[in-house]
């Protein structure tokens, strides 16, 4: 059972409008109810702040739509469910646009109702509030930043309508875990979900990777063979890197979505598939129109409903619970216990602007997991200099700092930093006469952080030879 409410009804058909508030109050939720849109919007004028507005979609005088338009103006962050009759995909998919935060088909079930409340008006208003959603192995989703929560709400909304959605974002953004979310909450849950990357699939074997191809059909064709298409009938499809499809065959998949049929390489005959399409890329979508790189019959098409992910520099509400999250897992896939994560290094991933977002970090933790050194973990997050400037080696083997482009004295700061620290381990090298586990001890790393810093530093064997012979 959904947590207590305060719920504005807004029906205009007074049976319907009985039972749902009898549904609510059996509930103990506190309901308010309105017979038109314009008594709903002035009720709220009138000071009413309700936690959600169940609101019908088809109503006389100001429909539905219009309503939550100025009640979403009135109160931006007011949560509204639309309820309806029919399955309109067209008016779902405005009110999506106009704010909505769900979509009930009248009638509903209380099972139903509840489910959506629950989600609306959890705990102190808050759904996700920061909770690893699992998706399948090794596939998870976190919400914990507002935009994040607002692309959860919304992927439930648009995962209950048949229409293709094309996920945008930077990469390693999780475009392809938005998709899994997706289809997970549609209907098509229970049915294959597959991926195929449009830009890690030659040009001339995309087309039969997509849509098969018969016996025949080209040169070492021996036999006929089903595309990811027929393979993902009555599923869900992402297709990765849509931008870096040929033009030729955007064309041809245009047609798979007005119809929903194809034909095989080197067949007449015509397959028909009922598949969701989902589409993503991290192109410039203005530059890959105009460039003809992208198609823009396909692109309207596909475009009946967009999700943009933000980098994770603009949701850093997560970098905790995902560092913990990846630590976890990979604790246990590498059969290690899993590292401390201290006040220091979350301040630091907190400033890293992660370029490249949940892939980077993820591959970080791994990192860290392996080498198990948290000072070197951490200065691998630290800021360098611009090109020209930082630490290099000269031709006696020493670590010194550039000259064109310095960063100022933070980055001098990191250089004599780096300088004393090479010195010490080569000196350590040196007194060990390369024995690397023992200089590690001695430097109190571990061997793994130790052979790091030999190749980031570029420290030689023939570096300490030079040294020795100089100080001679």
């Amino acid at each position: 059972m959904s947590e207590s409410a305060n719920i504005l009804l807004v029906d205009d058909e007074p049976g319907m409008l009985r039972y749902i508030r009898t549904l609510l109050e059996v509930d103990d939720h506190k309901v308010q109810t309105a017979t038109t849109g314009e008594e709903a919007i002035q009720q709220v004028q009138k000071g009413l702040q309700p936690d959600l507005v169940l609101l019908d979609l088809l109503m006389p005088g100001i429909d539905g739509l219009q309503t939550l338009e100025q009640l979403r103006h009135l109160r931006p962050g007011l949560k509204v469910v639309m309820l309806s009759c029919v399955s309109d995909t067209r008016k779902v998919v405005q009110a999506m646009r106009l704010g909505a935060t769900d979509y009930l088909t009248k009638p509903f079930q209380k099972a139903e109702l509840d489910s959506v409340i629950s989600q609306c008006v959890g705990a102190k208003g808050e759904t996700y509030a920061g909770d690893v959603e699992e998706l399948c192995d090794d596939v998870f989703f976190v919400a914990a930043s507002p935009a994040m929560k607002k692309i959860r709400s919304q992927a439930g909304l648009v995962a209950n309508v048949e229409i293709p959605v094309l996920l945008l974002g930077e990469s390693g953004t999780g475009k392809e875990v938005l998709a899994r979310l997706i289809h997970k909450l549609s209907p098509r849950a229970h049915r294959t979900f597959l991926k195929v990357n449009c830009a890690a699939v030659p040009a001339d074997l995309l087309e039969s990777e997509l849509f098969g191809y018969e016996a025949g059909a080209f040169t070492g064709a021996t036999h006929s063979k089903p595309g990811k298409f027929e393979l993902c009938n009555r599923g869900t499809i992402l297709l990765d890197e849509i931008g870096e499809m040929p033009p030729l065959l955007q064309a041809k998949l245009l047609h798979v979505l007005q119809d929903q049929q194809f034909s095989r390489l080197g067949s007449r005959s015509v397959v028909k598939v009922d598949v969701r399409i989902l589409a993503a890329t991290n192109v410039n979508i203005p530059e890959a129109l105009a460039s003809k790189r992208l198609r823009e019959d396909l692109y309207y098409r596909l475009n009946a409903f967009t999700l943009l992910l933000p980098p994770l520099r603009e949701r850093k509400e997560e970098i905790p619970i995902l560092l913990k999250h990846f630590m976890s897992r990979m604790s246990e896939s590498y059969a290690r216990p899993p590292l401390p994560l201290s006040a220091a290094m979350l301040e630091a991933c907190l400033r890293h602007p992660w370029p490249g977002n949940l892939r980077e970090l993820s591959n970080f933790v791994k990192r860290y997991l392996v080498l198990g050194d948290e000072s070197l973990a951490v200065s691998e997050l630290q800021p360098r200099p611009d090109s020209g400037g930082g630490t290099h080696i000269d031709s006696t083997g020493r670590v010194v700092a550039g000259t064109e482009g310095a960063g100022g004295l933070k980055s001098l700061g990191r250089s004599a930093k780096d300088e004393a620290e090479a010195e010490a381990i080569a000196r350590a090298l040196d007194e060990t006469n390369w024995n690397r586990k023992q200089a590690a001890a001695r430097l109190q790393i571990s061997y793994k952080a130790l052979l790091y810093k030999i190749r980031q530093y570029g420290i030689a064997q023939a570096r300490s030879t030079h040294r020795l012979s100089a100080g001679a």
